[in-house]
């Protein structure tokens, strides 16, 4: 990635120079932001993800993960600072993968109820709860709240693979995964 890479931008006639440099960060730093602490299981599932995107594991055992999103500008969906719901249904939905924590875990559906709304500089904390860890199918109950507001819930439901997705032959796929 280049250095310095601004750009401006004009907010309500207002001249103003973004810098964005350093705006995903580099590989080095989104390592760094999955390292959990000697107290805290190993991190089995969506190694190359983006936490700025999907949120940061604060806490993290069996069956259990707790997170957090930060929102930024670039969630926004207007002048307001209505953050749009899919990076909250994306922080959900990385929160349910990392309390099942199993390196070939995949969503296979949902059921979500957005409570309220979040807006810029909002930090989300997200909890996610699976059952049924003796199978191969989970169901994982996920809340998220800004401060004592709960402003979303889902239910989640995962399967665990033997292999990668990608490497698993599904029954009546039409599409080929390579």
């Amino acid at each position: 990635m280049a250095d310095n890479v601004t750009a401006e931008i004009n907010i309500e006639d207002e001249r103003v120079e973004e810098d964005f440099s350093n705006a995903f960060g580099d590989e080095e730093e989104i390592e760094s932001l999955h390292t959990i602490d000697d107290k805290k299981e190993d991190l089995k599932t969506h190694s190359k993800i983006r936490s700025n995107l999907c949120g940061t594991i604060v806490k993290l055992s069996s069956g259990y993960s707790k997170t957090t999103l930060q929102t930024t500008k670039e969630m926004i969906l207007d002048d307001l600072g209505l953050i749009h719901s899919g990076f909250i249904f994306s922080a959900a939905d990385y929160a349910a993968a990392v309390a099942v924590n199993e390196p070939n875990v995949v969503i296979i559906g949902s059921r979500s109820s957005f409570l309220a709304p979040a807006k810029l500089d909002d930090l989300i904390e997200l909890e996610a709860k699976a059952k049924f860890e003796d199978s191969r199918k989970r169901e994982i109950k996920v809340t998220a709240h800004i401060n004592d507001v709960k402003i979303y819930e889902g239910i989640f439901h995962a399967v665990v693979l033997d292999q990668h997705i990608f490497k698993t032959k599904i029954k009546n796929a039409e599409r080929s995964y390579r």
